[in-house]
């Protein structure tokens, strides 16, 4: 396995579970990380201590752990290269190494959200800072970005921004403020089952709506951002943002001819069975898996099993079979209290998991079950590979 995150773990763990004791598991962090949980940090709800772990004590016991990390794959040869220089034979290649911000993709953004006024969840370190500004608006533009390219679990660009605007409301500040969201979609978040849910959200909080608009670039100097839409380019003020960046592989699987040409890095898999399409022993999951749709931790829970069963199939020189069915979640938190789940799959069916209420709907219940019980899930269940 090439990478210690939810995928990586859960995957090894279940593999475990299954017989399979000579695994490994190239990680370099020390430290674990929940990361649906920093839309919550980011909002004054959760702490990073809520969100983190040692990577030691979530590791599967029966799996070797190589701190280090993979700086080339050798399809041709089975094998890795790790940054100390030494090389690690595989019969079967794991790759669940996530992705990375793309900052040079919009010029400024990386300057931007180490600047006073702006941040983003999707850097661990900065999600305490989200919740920093947040807690002191109280008047001037709060502009948030979603981008035009892939990034994890793309719903939760708008989470901070509802929970946001809720706070800012009870606290009598929200008629002074100037709300701004971008997207790069003809609607709100591109998938009909939870537009409608969330334009209701958009216009109780009275939030400007910029539809097929993309991020250009970023001046924190004048804390200004630049957008585009139809063609025509606009500067936007700022007091406060909240930047998404796009999201890229790491440099590795493109300088090991693992991707595709147009994908961003991101390696080329068999949507169904995601094995790497040329190197029949190369399997990919989660961020890095050039997967259509909008990838998440619900679709990576699903595509857990998937690879399991067939890499155990692919050792005994059996035929992939089990395939992911392009399932994938996006949890909207529309108050501080309240919650949209959209299930759906890769074309934007809609995939609920309950049969008895639907989940589209803004509940209480499904907002306690994000917020506390998909937390002690993963730390408890989906990690030991369950």
């Amino acid at each position: 396995m090439v990478g210690g995150g939810n995928g990586g773990i859960a995957l090894a763990s279940r593999l475990n579970r299954k017989g399979e004791s000579d695994v490994v598991i190239v990680e370099p962090r020390s430290e674990h990380f929940y990361r649906p949980l920093l839309s919550y940090v980011g909002a004054g709800l959760a702490t990073l201590g809520d969100a983190r772990r040692e990577q030691s004590k979530v590791m599967p016991e029966g799996s070797t752990w190589v701190r280090d990390v993979v700086t080339r794959v050798h399809p041709e040869l089975s094998s890795v290269t790790l940054g100390s220089g030494a090389t690690i034979g595989y019969d079967q290649l794991v790759l669940a190494a996530g992705s990375r911000p793309d900052w040079d993709f919009i010029p400024g953004s990386a300057e931007a959200v180490l600047s006073e006024n702006a941040s983003t969840n999707y850097l661990f370190d900065l999600a305490p800072k989200t919740w920093r500004l947040v807690d002191a608006a109280t008047s001037g533009t709060a502009v948030f970005t979603m981008p035009d390219t892939t990034c994890p679990c793309a719903g939760a660009a708008q989470k901070i921004l509802y929970m946001a605007c809720d706070l800012w409301r009870s606290r009598g500040v929200l008629d002074d403020m100037r709300v701004v969201l971008t997207v790069p979609e003809d609607t709100i978040f591109g998938v009909p089952v939870v537009d409608d849910e969330l334009q209701r959200a958009i216009d109780d909080y009275g939030i400007e709506l910029r539809t097929r608009t993309r991020v250009r670039s970023v001046d924190s100097g004048t804390s200004a951002i630049t957008i585009e839409s139809d063609g025509a380019t606009e500067d936007i003020s700022y007091d406060f943002l909240h930047l998404t960046p796009p999201h890229i592989a790491p440099d590795w699987v493109v300088d090991c001819g693992l991707s595709t040409e147009g994908a961003r890095g991101f390696v080329d898999v068999d949507p169904g069975t995601l094995r790497h399409r040329q190197y029949e022993n190369v399997w990919a999951l989660g961020d890095i898996a050039a997967t259509p749709g909008s990838s998440s931790g619900g679709a990576l829970r699903k595509q857990t099993p998937v690879v399991a069963q067939n890499v155990l199939s692919a050792m005994r020189g059996q035929p992939a079979t089990a395939r992911y069915s392009g399932y994938t979640v996006s949890p909207f938190t529309v108050s501080r209290r309240t919650l949209v789940l959209a299930e759906f799959t890769a074309d934007g069916t809609p995939k609920p998991s309950s049969k008895v209420f639907d989940p589209r709907k803004e509940r209480r219940s499904t907002f306690l079950f994000d917020r506390w019980g998909l937390p002690w899930i993963y730390w408890h269940r989906i990690l030991r590979g369950k």
